[in-house]
């Protein structure tokens, strides 16, 4: 089974986050505790990379969501409950989908626009609006290379193949 995005964890303890790391281990990802990457290389999409461990304060928060959004999957240990791990869940969250449980995740036919991660939503609204993804990715305040991996996974979680098939499907969900 492969994960129809890069997966993102927030759990609440050692024991779960092992049965994640075990199930994507046998799916073909690599596992490495700590949340640091190289400066070498920014992009480590598809290097099929997970990185875990604990969150115990906001500088781990940082690292956490800078290794998510360079396109490493993240399995981190947080008590979801308090200032840490709701700071975690929220800048997760506005990269893609992050689970708090160890189940499989379904992998979907395909995905609803309401599944798109915020950023996603309006890349595709200012595309609609006949911007440019330059220009779209100027004015959410992101680069074109982030703002082009955001359309590619809204692409494959619509299930479409080009990006103005997925400004189409945002489009007629909106109707």
């Amino acid at each position: 089974m492969s994960f129809p995005e890069t997966p993102r964890y927030v759990l609440p303890s050692a024991t779960d986050a092992t049965v994640v790391l075990r199930r994507l281990a046998r799916d073909g990802w690599t596992t490495r505790e700590g949340f640091a990457l190289p400066e070498a290389g920014w992009d480590v999409t598809g290097n099929n990379l997970v990185l875990f461990g604990r969150v115990p304060d906001l500088d781990t928060v940082q690292l956490v969501v800078l290794a998510a959004a360079r396109g490493a999957g993240v399995v981190a240990i947080a008590d979801a409950t308090g200032e840490t791990g709701h700071a975690l869940i929220g800048d997760l969250s506005r990269l893609g989908p992050v689970r708090r449980d160890t189940e499989t995740p379904a992998v979907p036919e395909t995905g609803t626009v309401e599944q798109l991660a915020p950023e996603q939503r309006a890349l595709l609204e200012r595309l609609a609006n006949g911007e440019t993804i330059a220009a779209a990715a100027a004015s959410e305040f992101m680069s074109l290379r982030t703002a082009n991996r955001r359309i590619a996974e809204a692409r494959k979680l619509l299930g479409v193949r080009s990006t103005r098939e997925a400004v189409m499907a945002y489009l007629e969900s909106k109707d």
